[in-house]
């Protein structure tokens, strides 16, 4: 840790002294805007999420499901008008009701067809070999990091909201935690060269026993382990153990006293793990002029979406699940009066192949993502819907989607409303100039 990194945490331990003592002492956070990456682990069909229902369109989606083994019903799809009519009319799958008035009151837009690209390509130039794409395309553990890395072929060690973070920073001086605070856990979207993530549980912070003051001879425990922090450093790892558990400590006992003393929220959140995660981003946004945050972006998720099997009978719950957690997340932040300032969007492994492996998906490349908020041009589809003909102008095999917007342009334009300036958004997504689009329009 250098000495940014150390004064850093000085200023979030004197934070933490103030706030115990009076929350009024903190000033009012004069600007505040805050992103939340909601990640659906395992690749979410979105295929079956936004459906074509006019009836050519939905005779062609049908076929290449081959027709009920993994199709929904038409009768069954929840309409939706888009305010850039393509040509057909399109559907949210049936246990999505919730974001469905969403995206009517103009607050929920679907971006088309997206995913992680070198540069853009097409079906012909795919096939031919002819053109970089991202590796080993189709696993799990590589397109995760695609998404959130934006390393296209490169081998960064940072995500993009890292990156993001190491240039925000140093504007935000009146800031107590970090910018990237994740829900899920150490995640590398949130991977930074000059600052640190700050992790907590979807009950807060997450204290270690022999550090909680309230068990047997909390104190004395407490203090031991304090001391034994002091011994170590006489090494360079020592310190930085040392620096890592004290910045830890400190951000821990800050939130804590800042959450005890946070409203009561009127909006109830729907059990389960997304549910429990939006509720605690909620709570931590409502406390933020106590901490004088003024950028966060959170990270929160959700698995359970690698459906290569029981389709039908899964999807139901996990996008049921998704539309439930993002429409009372949204309730929340108007509850708060801060819709207009938060943005919530999806991310996902990749979509799924057109075409059953019996009752399920296998692993595909392009696929749909939802932007929520205040502050979002919703009621609308942007980019361009993919051909759902099996052998199509966008099917390269079995149904694998070539994106027709790059994951780099989505991420841009979320850094954009968020308050990067242009030469900053280029320095965290480096080959963005090989796209077109610098903002896709989905943001006021």
């Amino acid at each position: 840790m250098d000495r940014r990194h150390f004064l850093a945490l000085a200023s979030a331990t004197a934070a933490a002294g103030a706030l115990g003592r009076s929350s009024a002492s903190l000033a009012a956070t004069p600007d505040f805007k805050a992103l939340v990456c909601v990640f659906l682990y395992g690749g979410n069909d979105s295929f079956n999420m936004v459906v074509p229902r006019s009836d050519a369109q939905y005779a062609v989606y049908a076929a290449a499901r081959q027709n009920l083994a993994i199709a929904l019903a038409q009768a069954s799809l929840l309409p939706i008008s888009a305010a850039t009519p393509d040509g057909a009319l399109y559907g949210l799958h049936p246990a999505m009701t919730a974001l469905q008035s969403r995206f009517a009151a103009g607050r929920l837009a679907v971006l088309a067809n997206t995913g992680p690209l070198v540069q853009p390509v097409t079906k012909a130039q795919v096939l031919a070999g002819s053109v970089e794409l991202p590796p080993q395309l189709f696993s799990h553990i590589d397109q995760q990091l695609q998404w959130q890395t934006l390393r296209g072929t490169g081998n960064t060690t940072t995500g993009w909201a890292g990156r993001a973070a190491d240039l925000l920073t140093s504007t935000l001086a009146g800031q107590a935690l970090p910018v990237n605070i994740s829900i899920t856990g150490t995640v590398p979207l949130q991977a930074a060269a000059l600052t640190a993530a700050y992790a907590v549980g979807d009950q807060g912070p997450v204290s270690e026993f022999v550090l909680d003051p309230a068990v047997f001879n909390g104190a004395a425990r407490r203090n031991a382990v304090l001391a034994l922090l002091g011994t170590q450093a006489a090494t360079p790892y020592g310190r930085a153990l040392r620096q890592t558990r004290q910045r830890a400590l400190a951000y821990g006992e800050l939130t804590s006293a800042a959450l005890a003393a946070a409203p009561a929220l009127a909006t109830a959140f729907p059990a389960g793990t997304l549910g429990s995660q939006l509720a605690m981003v909620a709570r931590l946004v409502s406390v933020r002029q106590a901490l004088g945050m003024q950028r966060q972006l959170f990270v929160v998720g959700v698995g359970g979406f690698d459906t290569h099997d029981g389709q039908l009978t899964a999807q139901p719950q996990l996008l049921g699940g998704l539309s439930d957690g993002l429409a009372a997340f949204d309730a929340a932040m108007t509850e708060l009066g801060v819709d207009r300032q938060v943005t919530t969007f999806t991310l996902s492994d990749f979509g799924r192949t057109l075409t059953s492996n019996g009752d399920g998906t296998d692993h595909g490349w392009g696929g749909h993502q939802l932007v929520l908020g205040g502050t979002v041009r919703g009621g609308d589809i942007y980019g361009t819907m993919p051909s759902l003909a099996l052998g199509g102008p966008d099917d390269i095999d079995a149904g694998r989607m070539v994106p027709t917007t790059a994951a780099q342009e989505y991420a841009a334009t979320l850094l954009r409303w968020f308050g990067l300036a242009e030469a900053d958004i280029d320095r965290v997504i480096p080959d963005l100039g090989r796209f077109s689009r610098r903002d896709l329009g989905f943001m006021a």
